[in-house]
């Protein structure tokens, strides 16, 4: 029986059990998928009229595994952890309490500039491949990517404010103006990633909800992936996913989540579906413009690779996954002032 750790069960009438020490995966009298206990790390509900037991999911909860829910077009749902996780009092205080804190405003300018740091570095990673193929692409790209870095300056400069230098600016007070660097930033790396990705596939612009161009909805669902992915590690660094710095609080939603998960948008993701565009991959949709069922197991397997695959990280190499477990461990630590900084995880090119 094959090792399965991220099983994700996307048929339309399928039902998960447990049998034995193993979760499986039946529609009718067919057996679509066994994934041992002791290796599984995850379980995806990936569509409509998929059922569970209520053993899978007492089983799953005891041993830490998150049973998450995505629909067709990526957008995270739902989630189920073991209530003991949200047990960690302190570091939900000083995580409350830092909002009002300059600790919260570098926190969100680090999520920030990370994420335009890898928006940079990815865009000159593309780049690099073009120099003797395609010289006017390659200093396009180059270009763009000084414009993103721009972005970076602009946050660092923030710092000096005297406001900020006083510690007494919050992220409130400074939240538009975070925003507004990080859009006009996400603006010239779209741009680049429109010129260097194939015309065949018709990308435009960056669309999220509602998109149906192919790369746009590959986007969206590997984003779905990697939402889960950092909720599941910031709840087991003991943070709560909802009490969030950069992005502004509302009812049901996740704003540490759509924090976090910013460092890893580029690495994870976008590196992902934009090398399976340039090597030419069939983006199958259905007749509506939805990614075909087929595709998004092909797309899910892809980021998860991604995800195992080794990254520099603090002078050694670890697995993505492992890299965004650590950092949620250092988000908590510099909120309960255990660290002097915080960092954002930036990709090499």
């Amino acid at each position: 029986m094959p090792i399965i750790q991220h099983l994700v069960v996307d048929q339309f009438g399928a039902f998960v059990g447990k049998h034995s020490e193993r979760v499986k995966v039946t529609k009718g009298s067919e057996t679509l998928a066994q994934a041992p206990l002791l290796h599984l790390e995850s379980l995806t509900i990936a569509n409509q009229g998929v059922s569970l037991s209520a053993e899978v999911v007492r089983e799953c909860t005891e041993r830490g595994i998150p049973i998450h829910f995505i629909s067709g077009t990526g957008t995270a749902y739902a989630s189920l952890y073991s209530a003991g996780l949200a047990g960690t009092v302190a570091t939900r205080r000083a995580q409350l309490l830092a909002y009002g804190t300059t600790r919260g405003l570098f926190l969100a300018m680090a999520f920030g500039a990370g994420k335009l740091q890898n928006q940079a570095n990815l865009l000159k990673y593309m780049g690099k491949y073009r120099k003797e193929t395609d010289p006017p692409l390659y200093e396009e790209m180059r270009l763009r990517a000084a414009e993103v870095m721009d972005g970076v300056l602009e946050m660092e400069r923030m710092r000096h404010y005297p406001e900020v230098v006083s510690g007494e600016a919050t992220v409130e007070d400074l939240r538009e103006e975070l925003m507004g660097v990080e859009g006009r930033a996400g603006r010239q790396y779209w741009g680049a990633i429109k010129l260097a990705l194939p015309e065949g596939y018709g990308f435009t612009a960056r669309t999220g909800r509602g998109a149906r161009d192919p790369i746009n909805s590959a986007l969206n669902y590997g984003y779905g992936i990697l939402y889960h992915l950092c909720e599941r590690c910031l709840t087991l660094a003991g943070l709560d996913p909802y009490a969030g710095f950069l992005h502004a609080d509302r009812p049901g939603k996740p704003s540490l989540t759509l924090d976090f998960v910013e460092e890893f948008r580029q690495p994870v993701v976008d590196r992902t579906v934009i090398g399976m565009a340039n090597k030419n991959m069939a983006f199958e949709q259905e007749e509506d413009g939805l990614l075909t069922k087929v595709f998004r197991r092909t797309l899910a397997e892809k980021i998860n690779e991604r995800l195992d695959a080794p990254a520099l990280f603090e002078g050694k190499k670890f697995p993505l996954r492992v890299i965004m477990q650590m950092q949620a461990r250092h988000v908590a630590t510099f909120l309960r002032h255990e660290r002097t900084g915080y960092e954002a995880f930036t990709m090499g090119w």
